[in-house]
């Protein structure tokens, strides 16, 4: 067994933003070495979510009990047992494979990650260029009701105030220099 240990990449954001697009990009490009960190959840699938793909489906007992047995790199309960985590295990399993972990994942999530692995972290908030253009990218999905989008763009505004706690801003506002600019960001920081 491998005793790499390599950089984790945290790719947070308010919905709409573009940080899922940006973090497949990255998973693509076979030089970085990422690997994929596959959060995990007490909520039930949605649609056609796959255990293990997905998300790591358990149960609130059982989430509650990893949290009290330190299993989690961090965790958050979003609202009332229905908590969001990233299990050691899950890191631990792409480094086993000798690659870079990276996440996406929600804001307070990427702040804990980086709070608690600070040397080996880069943190990256993704903008969008403004409070309507993220309206219109949730809008345009077609995947939530009016009342979904609309809380989805309160805690946007609270998120924005977060970013500059992270290491770097990456301002969508154009997709291909975003990309070109979190590619490099990744690269330079494996470099280190």
């Amino acid at each position: 067994m491998s005793n790499f240990r390599g950089k984790l990449f945290v790719f947070s954001a308010p919905s709409g933003s573009g940080k899922t697009t940006i973090v497949r990009h990255l998973l693509v490009q076979d030089k970085l070495n990422l690997g994929f960190s596959i959060s995990a959840t007490s909520r039930d699938p949605r649609g056609e979510e796959i255990d293990g793909k997905d998300y790591h489906f358990i149960s609130a007992k059982d989430f509650k009990n990893k949290i009290k047995a330190d299993e989690f790199v961090e965790w958050e309960e979003v609202y009332h047992n229905n908590f969001y985590g990233t299990l050691k295990t899950e890191v631990e399993r792409i480094w086993a494979q000798e690659k870079h972990v990276i996440f996406d994942i929600d804001v307070v999530g990427g702040l804990r990650i980086k709070k608690k692995i600070p040397e080996i972290s880069l943190a990256v908030f993704v903008k969008p260029p403004d409070i309507n253009e993220l309206i219109q990218r949730l809008k345009k999905r077609a995947t939530e009701r009016e009342d979904k989008i609309k809380m989805r763009v309160a805690k946007a505004s609270v998120e924005m105030a977060l970013a500059p706690q992270f290491d770097i801003v990456i301002k969508n506002y154009d997709l291909q220099v975003a990309l070109q600019e979190a590619e490099e960001l990744v690269k330079d920081f494996i470099e280190k």
